[in-house]
């Protein structure tokens, strides 16, 4: 039999426990005192409690299968429906010779409905309640939102009941299913919690199941919160107008029930749960920063799950998994991190040695200095697309910021070449780009070289990592490319390119660089990544843009004199005999045909067989004077380029890859959602097969 204070933690104020005779255990609740000696509307009530949460029990239950087969139905599907992977050619699509073949209606429909989907579910939702965030992610928490709701109220038998307080004449409580049906959405909520912490996992089961980067759930992590801080508060609520309005007599009665202890945790899980809900809206993240944010939501969330186990121990059952999950996720994380830097000392033993990062700075007092930072390190190769957490121990050991490696992993080597880009603004960024101009400087003065700790303008680096998703597995061999970078969004989207120029191509495949920066200068950034395209480009049917957007603000700068990135020699590239535009060197001249080309490429792409298979690196909106534009001119017509893109590409579908400013994702979103159409993709014709991927660790 269980003890009185087990059954006093529930309603100690509804059973009568003197007179039992028996208990009855309930799963997640309470045990129940049988047979019940109560009045009959109260023991009617307590059928009703208990019938609803019994079910309600197996409800949740049906929730998580329900949860585990999609899952598994998406891992099947994955597995049968998997492309070609990239650089796996057909000799005759190597050659571009041969005749394509009309796909069956299977194969035609598995690629119709995706591009017509498309069409529909990509555009951003409601960018004012939901952020930069697809209408897919806001119809799955739809879907989501609405299933929840039906368990939230089926199973429950609705009824009022009028009884007698004992031992107080003409005094009645007012007992409804108010009660039940508060209890269920706090189970409910208590369900969901293991799923929200899986949702926010770094090292995330969801992801190696459907290959989606972990960062994809971010969304739904974030609404799931808000669900269950929904479901908390209408369950706490409910009970307020129980316990203080419908039950007699007043006020002692809600006085008693607030003094229980259960109470006081369930009140305590409130608070945090709230503060929670506060702080990770955009404005508290704005609000505190997204350090201070993510430091204060680890915290507050585990205490908030120590405050629902002292609230109703008996639902552990669903917090006990989500602990496990948080630290399984922290554990891999550190394994990993020490797997990585567990090397050679320069003593010859082994053990923990950050990596060494050679630091090239540029300053930009106005938009925020960008530093580069380059290094070597052994260890397997990454996948295109994925990014690391970078750690500066010489900053903080405590904060950890994601980069995309601008650098081509080489698999098979011991050592891989890291380059990395950042923009500092403020926070640690900021004291990273101090400290690393404090390095460049005195690298630079040869009486305090030799005393730095770390010899020339270097810096300590600890990765974690690879994390993301490997954006080039399923790419198949004749897609067409277009990348679209904005500043320092160049590192998600040269690679790409890089290992597509490290491949054998077919001819007729179709390559484009758009790469957005404010000042001429900022070209620099990835210089060597730009003389490696320049080099293979006699191999490619590729065009590099550049626009400049603020180029009137460059008077620091000769207009007509390249930077270090553009200079450019004949043999580099070479055109075509007979081509007027052979860049030697990349300069804006008004009348010339090679800069009238230059303006012209955006929009007027050529076919595979009118033009020449080399690149060519033009740079837009340099010079005021000359060309006659402005910053807001030289800013490119993302529409028309995809769509001129699309409709110049010989065969194949086109994958865009973007990485940019948050209005620019949002802009390509619609762009590309308007250039697909399942209808002439189902008739066979690829090229309006459009996809995007997308950089999109940020929602807003």
């Amino acid at each position: 039999m269980a003890t009185p204070l087990k059954m006093l933690t529930a309603r100690q104020h509804i059973q009568n426990i003197s007179a039992a005779s028996e208990v009855q255990p309930h799963w997640g609740y309470a045990d129940r005192v049988v047979p019940c000696v109560n009045d009959a509307g109260s023991c009617k009530y307590l059928d009703v409690v208990y019938a609803a949460h019994d079910i309600g029990m197996y409800y949740t239950g049906i929730i998580w299968a329900t949860i585990g087969g999609i899952l598994i139905v998406w891992a099947i599907g994955r597995h049968f429906m998997r492309a070609y992977p990239s650089g796996v050619v057909l000799p005759a699509e190597l050659a571009g010779e041969g005749v394509n073949k009309r796909k069956n209606a299977v194969q035609r429909f598995a690629t119709a409905a995706p591009s017509y989907a498309r069409s529909y579910l990509l555009p951003d939702a409601n960018r004012f309640i939901f952020g930069r965030v697809t209408r897919t992610q806001v119809l799955t928490l739809v879907v989501l939102v609405g299933y929840l709701t039906i368990w939230s109220f089926v199973g429950i038998a609705y009824g009022t009941w009028v009884t007698p307080v004992k031992n107080k004449p003409g005094l009645y409580n007012t007992r409804t299913s108010l009660g039940p049906w508060a209890d269920r959405v706090g189970v409910i909520a208590y369900a969901l919690t293991p799923l929200s912490i899986m949702l926010s996992s770094r090292e995330s089961i969801l992801s190696l199941v459907t290959g989606l980067p972990y960062q994809s759930f971010n969304f739904l992590h974030r609404w799931l919160g808000y669900l269950i801080f929904t479901q908390s508060s209408l369950h706490t609520i409910g009970w307020c107008v129980i316990e203080i309005r419908l039950y007699n007599p007043q006020p002692s009665t809600g006085l008693n029930w607030i003094r229980q202890l259960y109470m006081i945790w369930g009140l305590v899980a409130m608070i945090l749960l709230t503060l929670l809900f506060i702080l990770s809206t955009p404005w508290g993240i704005r609000m505190t920063g997204y350090e201070a944010f993510r430091k204060l939501h680890y915290v507050l969330a585990m205490v908030y799950i120590g405050a629902c186990w002292g609230h109703w121990e008996q639902l552990k059952v669903f917090l006990i998994p989500g602990l496990v999950v948080w630290i399984i996720d922290r554990a891999i994380r550190l394994g990993r991190t020490a797997l990585l830097h567990y090397n050679f000392l320069p003593s010859g033993h082994m053990g923990f040695r950050a990596a060494p990062a050679d630091i090239t700075f540029f300053k930009d007092e106005t938009n925020g200095d960008v530093v580069r930072l380059d290094f070597d390190h052994p260890q397997d190769a990454w996948a295109v697309g994925q990014h690391f957490y970078l750690t500066f121990p010489e900053s903080s050991i405590w904060q950890s910021h994601p980069f995309t490696p601008l650098s081509l992993p080489v698999f098979g080597a011991d050592t891989q070449r890291h380059s990395y880009i950042f923009r500092a603004k403020k926070g640690e960024t900021r004291k990273i780009a101090e400290l690393s101009a404090k390095r460049a400087a005195r690298s630079s003065d040869p009486q305090e070289a030799h005393e730095g700790l770390m010899g020339n303008a270097r810096l300590s680096v600890v990765l974690q990592g690879p994390y993301g998703e490997q954006t080039m597995r399923d790419l198949a061999s004749d897609s067409n490319i277009l990348c679209i970078a904005g500043g320092t969004g160049i590192t998600y989207v040269l690679p790409v390119l890089l290992d597509i120029a490290s491949r054998p191509q077919n001819r007729d495949r179709k390559l484009s660089l758009l790469w957005v920066i404010r000042h001429r200068s900022d070209i620099d950034w990835v210089a060597p990544e730009l003389a490696i395209l320049k080099r293979k480009c006699r191999n490619l049917r590729t065009g590099i843009h550049i626009y400049v957007t603020r180029a009137a603000e460059d008077h620091y700068h000769e207009p007509n004199v390249p930077t270090a990135a553009e200079k450019i020699t004949a043999t580099d590239c070479a055109p075509e005999k007979g081509s007027c535009c052979a860049p030697k060197e990349i300069e804006a001249q008004p009348k010339s045909c090679c800069q009238s080309k230059e303006i012209q490429a955006i929009s007027n792409s050529s076919d595979s067989s009118a033009v020449s298979v080399s690149s060519a690196l033009s740079v837009h909106g340099v010079s005021k004077s000359e060309l006659n534009l402005d910053h807001i001119q030289a800013r490119p017509d993302l529409r028309l380029m995809v769509e001129d893109f699309v409709a110049s590409t010989v065969r194949g579908r086109t994958d865009v890859f973007a990485s940019g400013p948050g209005g620019m994702i949002s802009d390509l979103r619609t762009i590309i959602a308007g250039a697909n159409k399942g209808g002439e993709v189902w008739k066979g014709e690829e090229r309006w097969d459009v996809r995007l991927t997308c950089d999109d660790r940020l929602e807003w």
